[in-house]
């Protein structure tokens, strides 16, 4: 049979040798699993492994990486892109900003966009404005659904930012939001320039997404929240961390509000 299947005596009798020894990860797997199913799956590996080493064992990423393969865990917890783009429902203004996301002061650039929650049933909207001179989120504004209304009140606050001086640029993507009537009459008003992403291109705001992303990473999958206004509260908390005490290497290592302060000191 071996000659026929061309397979060598070595080979064979090497993989029957390990099939009759003991599984030696069997105790990590039983607590891989506990670990997995304590926390309803919103575990991935990564945080898996810290739990582990929480509890004294010391085990590399990869390795739980890949006896969560074997055992089919996979952390169910993924944020939802929302998407706002309906089509053409107003005016399309041009991609101004072209992927310059470099800005030589505050308030010179902004960016926004629109994400989307799903907690306890109910889907929450997130609606922020970033400043690009040192990815500071301005403001922000939650609601239960995606009306007008999350952008419009988002403005007003964001506004309360800018001078006289400011010669701002504010960028997103072709959401129907951002091409509403309402909204750029309230940007032509502050004498604000409108840019606009190219049609599904989520490149053209990338450091929009990126703040998504981290706060997923940091912020969305590392708590576990009681209520609604729990994840609100939670939420204002995180953004002001962001804002005050996350350092960034590219900002010299500051966070953006000190980097902010650091370069009016020295203009």
């Amino acid at each position: 049979m071996l000659a026929f299947a061309d397979i060598p005596r070595s080979t064979f009798y090497y993989w029957v040798k390990q099939l009759n020894k003991p599984d030696l990860d069997k105790d990590l797997k039983l607590l891989i699993r506990s670990i997995y199913i304590e926390h309803q799956g919103r575990y991935g590996y990564r945080r898996i492994r810290d739990e582990l080493y929480n509890r004294g064992h010391r085990v590399n990423h990869k390795k739980v990486q890949r006896i969560m393969k074997e055992l089919g865990l996979k952390s169910v917890v993924r944020m939802k892109k929302y998407r706002s783009h309906k089509g053409t429902v107003g005016k399309i203004a041009p991609n101004v900003l072209n992927r310059n996301f470099h800005a030589e002061k505050p308030n010179e650039k902004w960016v926004t966009d629109i994400t989307e929650f799903k907690l306890f049933g109910e889907k929450l909207y997130l609606s922020p404005v970033l400043d690009l001179f040192n990815g500071e989120i301005i403001t922000y504004t939650v609601g239960p659904r995606p009306t007008y209304s999350l952008v419009s009140e988002m403005l007003d606050k964001a506004f309360k930012r800018l001078s006289e001086e400011d010669e701002l640029l504010l960028h997103s993507d072709q959401g129907w939001h951002y091409q509403m009537k309402p909204y750029q009459h309230a940007l032509k008003k502050q004498g604000i320039t409108q840019s606009m992403s190219r049609k599904g291109n989520c490149y053209d705001n990338a450091v929009m997404e990126n703040f998504f992303g981290i706060m997923k990473s940091e912020f969305l999958y590392l708590n576990e929240f009681e209520s609604v206004d729990h994840f609100k509260l939670e939420l204002a908390r995180y953004i002001d961390y962001y804002n005050h005490k996350r350092i960034k290497s590219k900002l010299k290592g500051m966070s953006p509000v000190q980097y902010r302060a650091h370069a009016q000191q020295v203009a």
